[in-house]
């Protein structure tokens, strides 16, 4: 056990945690570091000499300490320093077991070691955002029972004196003799002089180095006062006069910058990141620095000899300064960064470069005409190409995307022209291109739109593969010359480098990047020769295909030529790959300008080890698992594979990791925005799309405006202070006779993102999210699992709970990990979760929960659904009882969550960002609520699935446009990573959580808005409505009461017979008899739906008793708890859908449309035409006349759909939904009336005119037809 520990601030504020480390009391001045990884490094710099260093990412110590080597030169390989440097340690969460080839201890043991406190358990974002307003603060860590101690000032000391070594060493022995004042230096730059031919001469800091024989003088960083170093400066003064060079760092700039004359001041916040940007003064040419300082340099008081060298692109302080004839210069930053980026090493080159020629060079870093030459580009008119149909592998990622880029192009004041035959997209409405075309994006007719339009530019990267293989073929057939059409962005040449694998892998080789080895092939035979050259296991993929089309794993001859075959059949060439099965997978998202500047986004790593699509991968963001030195060096490659290949815009960098060494390999780079990148962007808060676009047109990043901060710059990596998890969702159990196996090959059909910040709260919530009748990753129904060790070695779309099943089974985390290769660490977080359940079962009431526990679980993302069921003992009948009444036990003993901002600084600036999540893991909102009732919630639809797509988020979206235009303050409440609903621009809150009723609920304490709406999300948010209606929330629109009335089957059918309106018999029967006994009163055909099927077949039309009986065997039970519907099927009957929108009961606006199959085809597969083209006027007249009467008898406000059967001028209703439909989009759009706009005014209380328009005079006819991903 922790004991418990307070952190005191000068100012009064306590902070309440637990104690690790070293157990004493400690006094120290409290910094902090919004770096993600590099905590032995950190620790061990001189520069946080007597500081309370708090660690903004909340998890620490995933993977452990390293071993204490030392190299030839006797200099530590691991660590800045000789010992930990910080005087205490401050994070959110400790992980207590560590996981890493490298590690040898863990962070815990090694504080004890080095007599060094530290404290977690503590919202270290609320201590940050207090340290950013009043600047670095004493602080000190006590024990509520122990002896109180006094505040201390370390900077009232000489800690550069404290920290300097005592006497004169000399390393190594180069060409170049350098003094290196220690004013505290970190070892890697004793490191960087080394591997650069030097011999460095090590001197205290007060030494009177000038009596020495040297080629450059070296001022090293180091901690506090410069002003206090006055023997070091005085020094410094007499070398300056020789006009020998001159190179500090850090501390080293300000202490050269005095000795010529200037002053330094305290800085309000400090730079303590790893995300610094800073310039060359005068130019565009721009980095992402390492920074660890309190002081900086005034730019006025420099004398007319210097000039600044390098500012700081956020608040425009001082980076670095030169000598404008002699060759001195410093840098304000780390180029050597342990840890942290190294895009500034090149200036120790430049201080070798001084000792050769006595003057400073800064070559070609100071030109801006990498990449793009040329000025802005001036475009009138930008054609974009769409991605089409949503599909398994290109989702709704490029509606977000798409949208993106063409805001960024109406911003510019560009003319768009969208090509994208996806109408229920959110890019294809009126008002986001000027011009939209419902075309194929194939080359002809992207030619045809061309030849008409006379576009200046063409974006090719917004609209996923189809766009990309389409942009190929135009310019493979001079179509873009032809033209004189410019392809924006990366140049088409750039992108066929990156497709063709052939190229590839040569342009890898040229700059020395080690690939997967890889044959590409044209035949079976010369397919065959590869695998048998490379060796089994090798990887079979289809070139040019998406979602891992066509792909798969072979372990020999006779596995490859069936594989082989199948990849032919997508492509004429194939691609026989070297498998590395089991290495972990990481990505980077990489942007590029035209002045050649470089920054990566985000990096994520793949939960699930290689072998598996990372489309079918539970991915976490930022990587959990990686040391600074694996991190930055993959960054490193990322940054220099994009040169290479000219990538201009926004890029897709895919490794496979060696779990156990530092060693890779590029596995593919993606010269589009992607699944991932839209991932990225919601992960980080970074509008990736957009800034791309914008690059596209000729921008420099350095140009561009941070659009979250708005006051920082757009070059710029995010900080995250939480973490974020991405789960795939599948719905394979809807077809028959599918492999539930993941593999290379992509199934998925959408996903969520979690955000929080434990692991353990966000998988848990993810879990949540993906709407498959889980609850978490514990107390969820028993899986039946055959062979639980086959079962995790060949993993199907159930893993997850198969590791669940495990655990509760006994098996250890290693013999997981041996049959899986998922790392320990992530394997240990869900061990963790399991403890919490076994000790959540320990209690029989809720009463006797204690509130420590309580808190602990929900800290650790469990539901109160959860604890009902563990610690409750709540049945299944009686559980939503036990959720109130949970909710109500935690409210009591004030156990509530807390809001916190995505700001994509960690809170280093202040920022009004709306991009907010709900977590246990903290103890301040980071946003103020009016509860003024100006609000209005929106229900967002969830993760795409088979029936709930795109046409849900382009309801969203135009509710939530409607709302703001109505002078409300639009809320959206969401989680799918790849809607345009999600993107924080498209609402004034945002909060990304789950749609469940406990977090709708803790969402409405905090807003306590005017209302919410649940009809334009799809069948989720519908769902709610009744549990909501029962806690007092105001519905906007339809009542609950009449949803629910909609909804069950009995209610409505009563209310139909009422009304005199015919339907189909059915009956909800549950004994076999009795299905027999309907069967031979109604006749067959009958459509059967059984409430529980194994196969998850959902219904079924039988035409003969045989086929009853055999479709009835496949269902668990008939009995009360599992009743089967039995309905009678009319045959050649037209299926026809009214779309409408009502007030109080009276329909306002409507549209008819029919289906092209007869009735029978699920009204998502169908083929549907607006207007109806074959419908009698009598049979029109009918349909309408029955909608009025079940509009009114449901008292309907807002939108609804009607579906009927239609036979010789009979009518029958199939079912009513009380929310938009799918074909909302559809009808929207041919019609030119935004149904949705309409109902969110009325929902509002707003009157709206009917519209004028019928839909008897539009003189063209719309086709909605269905995209299938049966290949």
């Amino acid at each position: 056990m922790y004991k418990p520990l307070d952190l005191v601030l000068e100012d009064g504020t306590v902070f309440h945690g637990k104690s690790f480390g070293y157990d004493a009391p400690v006094a120290g001045e409290v910094v902090f570091s919004t770096a993600m990884t590099g905590y032995p490094e950190s620790l061990t710099d001189p520069s946080y000499a007597g500081q309370l260093l708090t660690v903004t990412y909340p998890l620490v110590g995933n993977y452990g300490v390293p071993a204490e080597i030392v190299d030839k030169y006797g200099i530590s390989t691991f660590f800045e320093s000789e010992k930990i440097q910080a005087s205490g340690l401050i994070i959110a969460e400790l992980s207590e077991k560590y996981s890493h080839w490298n590690a040898q201890k863990s962070l815990d043991e090694w504080l004890k070691e080095q007599k060094v406190p530290g404290i977690f358990g503590i919202d270290t974002r609320q201590l940050t955002k207090i340290l950013r307003e009043k600047g670095s603060m004493k602080g000190k860590f006590v024990s509520p029972e122990g002896c109180d101690i006094d505040f201390v000032d370390p900077n009232q000391e000489n800690l550069v004196a404290k920290v300097s070594c005592t006497e004169v060493k000399t390393y190594g022995d180069g060409k170049y003799r350098v003094v290196l004042v220690d004013c505290g230096v970190k070892n890697n730059i004793i490191r960087c002089l080394l591997k650069r031919d030097t011999t460095v001469i090590r001197v205290p800091w007060d030494y009177d180095f000038n009596q020495l024989e040297y080629d450059g003088l070296f001022i090293s960083n180091g901690p506090g006062d410069p002003e206090k170093c006055t023997a070091t400066i005085e020094n410094i003064r007499k070398a300056m006069k020789t006009g020998k060079p001159i190179f500090g760092i850090c501390l080293g700039n300000q202490l050269l910058s005095i000795a010529g004359g200037a002053k330094t001041y305290k800085l309000k916040y400090g730079h303590r990141s790893h995300n610094q940007p800073v310039k060359i003064a005068g130019t565009n040419k721009a980095f992402i620095t390492s920074q660890n300082h309190g002081f900086a340099v005034d730019n006025s008081t420099l004398s007319n000899d210097w000039e600044p060298l390098f500012i700081n692109m956020n608040d425009g302080t001082n980076e670095g300064i030169r000598h404008k004839t002699k060759p001195f210069l410093s840098a304000q930053f780390h180029p050597e960064a342990a840890s942290g980026p190294t895009d500034t090493e090149f200036l120790f080159d430049i201080f070798i470069d001084m000792m050769k020629t006595g003057e400073i060079h800064l070559d070609t870093k100071t030109k801006d005409d990498f990449g793009l030459n040329g000025e802005r580009l001036n475009m009138k008119k930008v054609l974009l190409l769409g991605s089409g149909a949503l599909k398994i592998g290109e989702a709704g990622e490029f509606d977000y995307s798409g949208s993106q880029a063409l805001k960024a192009m109406r911003e510019e004041g560009v003319r768009t022209v969208l090509i994208n035959p996806n109408i229920a997209t959110v890019q294809t409405s009126e008002g986001i291109a000027d011009r939209v075309y419902f075309l194929p994006v194939t080359p002809d007719f992207v030619e045809k739109v061309i030849e008409k339009e006379r576009p200046d530019g063409i974006l090719l990267s917004f609209g996923g593969q189809t766009a990309l293989n389409c942009g190929v073929k135009l310019y493979q057939n001079g179509v873009f010359e032809k033209y004189n059409v410019r392809v924006l962005g990366t140049p088409v040449q750039s992108i066929i480098n990156t497709e063709d694998r052939e190229i590839f892998n040569q342009k890898l080789s040229e700059i020395n990047v080690k690939y997967i080895k890889s044959e590409a092939v044209t035949n079976l035979h010369d397919a065959l020769k590869a695998a048998n050259e490379l060796g089994y296991p090798v990887i079979v993929r289809a070139a040019y295909a998406l979602g891992g089309l066509g792909s798969g794993f072979c372990d020999n001859d006779e596995e490859l030529k069936v594989l082989v075959e199948k990849a032919f059949s997508y492509s004429p060439q194939v691609l026989v790959e070297k498998s590395l099965k089991g290495w972990k997978e990481v990505e980077y998202e990489v942007v590029r300008d035209r002045y050649d500047n470089c920054i990566t986004v985000c990096n994520m790593e793949n939960f699930d080890p290689l072998g598996i699509h990372t489309g079918e991968s539970i991915v976490v963001a930022p990587s959990q698992t990686l040391t600074n030195s694996e991190y930055h060096k993959l960054r490193r490659l990322a940054i220099r594979i994009i040169r290479h290949i000219g990538i201009v815009g926004e890029c897709n960098v895919q490794y496979a990791l060696d779990p156990q060494s530092e060693d890779y390999r590029v596995i593919e780079v993606n010269a589009r925005l992607s699944r991932s990148s839209a991932l990225a962007s919601k992960a980080t808060g970074y509008p990736l799309a957009f800034v791309a676009a914008k690059l596209g047109l000729g921008y420099g990043l350095p140009e561009l405006k941070n659009s979250v901060t708005q006051c920082t710059s757009a070059f710029f990596e995010p900080a995250l202070d939480y973490i974020v998890c991405k789960i795939p969702r599948w719905d394979l159990s809807k077809f028959h006779g599918v492999s539930h196996e993941l593999g290379s090959s992509m199934k998925s059909v959408g996903e969520i993102m979690a955000i929080g910040r434990t692991f353990e709260e966000v998988i848990q919530k993810g879990l949540r999210m993906i709407g498959q009748g889980q609850h978490g990753f514990v107390a969820n129904k028993d899986l039946f699992v055959e062979n639980i060790e086959q079962t995790l070695a060949k993993p199907t779309d159930k893993r997850i709970f198969v590791i669940a099943q495990a655990l509760h089974q006994g098996y250890s985390i290693e013999k997981i990990h041996e049959l899986t290769r998922i790392d320990l660490w992530f394997l240990q977080k869900l061990q963790d979760i399991v403890k919490c359940e076994k000790q959540l079962e320990q209690f029989n009431t809720l009463e006797e929960l204690p509130v420590e526990l309580l808190k602990n679980a929900k800290k650790k993302g469990f539901s109160d659904f959860q604890i009902a069921r563990l610690a409750g003992k709540y049945s299944n009948d009686r559980i939503e009882e036990g959720v109130l009444q949970t909710r109500a036990f935690r409210k009591k003993n004030g156990v509530v969550p807390v809001v916190k901002q995505i700001d994509t600084l960690a809170a280093e600036y202040p920022a009004q960002t709306n991009y907010l999540y709900i977590t246990y893991n903290g103890t301040e909102n980071d946003v103020k609520y009016l509860g003024d009732k100006k609000s209005v919630v929106v229900l967002g639809s969830g993760a795409y699935r088979i029936g709930s797509s795109v046409e849900f988020d382009w309801c969203g979206v135009n509710a939530l446009n409607t709302i703001r235009k109505e002078g409300f303050r639009s809320v959206m409440i969401n989680y799918n990573p790849e809607t345009v609903s999600t993107d924080y621009d498209m609402c004034d809150r945002l909060y990304f959580d789950e749609l469940s009723f406990e977090r709708v609920l803790d969402i409405i304490d905090l807003e306590n808005p005017h209302g919410v709406i649940v009809s334009t999300g799809g069948q989720i948010p519908n769902n709610l409505a009744m549990k909501l209606a029962a806690e007092h929330v105001n519905l906007l629109g339809t009542q609950a009461s009449d949803i629910d009335m909609a909804e069950d089957r009995n209610k409505f059918s009563a209310m139909l017979d009422e009304l005199g309106i015919d339907q189909p018999r059915w009956k909800e029967l549950t004994t076999f008899e009795d299905v027999n006994d309907f069967v031979e009163e109604i006749g067959f055909p009958v459509l059967v739906r059984p409430s529980y099927v194994l196969s998850g077949a959902a219904m079924n039309v039988c035409y003969n008793k045989e086929q009853l009986e055999g479709f009835l065997k496949l269902a668990t039970s008939v009995s009360k708890k599992h009743p089967v519907v039995i309905s009678q099927f009319i045959e050649r009957c037209k299926e026809i859908e009214i779309d409408a929108v009502a007030k109080n009961g009276e329909i306002v606006v409507y549209a008819i449309s029919e289906h092209i199959e007869y009735a029978g085809v699920h009204s998502g597969d169908a083929t549907t035409q607006f207007p109806p083209q074959k419908i009698y006027i009598e049979t029109i007249r009918r349909i309408k006349n029955i909608a009025r009467q079940i509009a009114r008898s449901l008292h309907i406000t807002g939108p609804f759909n009607i579906q009927f059967l239609a036979k010789d001028n009979y009518i029958k209703v199939i079912e009513c939904n009380l929310r938009a439909s799918r074909s909302f989009p559809f009808v929207s759009k041919v019609l030119k009336i935004n149904f949705i706009e309409i109902a969110t005014k009325l929902m509002l209380g707003i009157d709206v005119p009917k519209p004028e328009k019928s839909e008897f005079e539009l003189d063209y006819v719309g086709i909605k037809a269905s995209q299938f991903s049966f290949a």
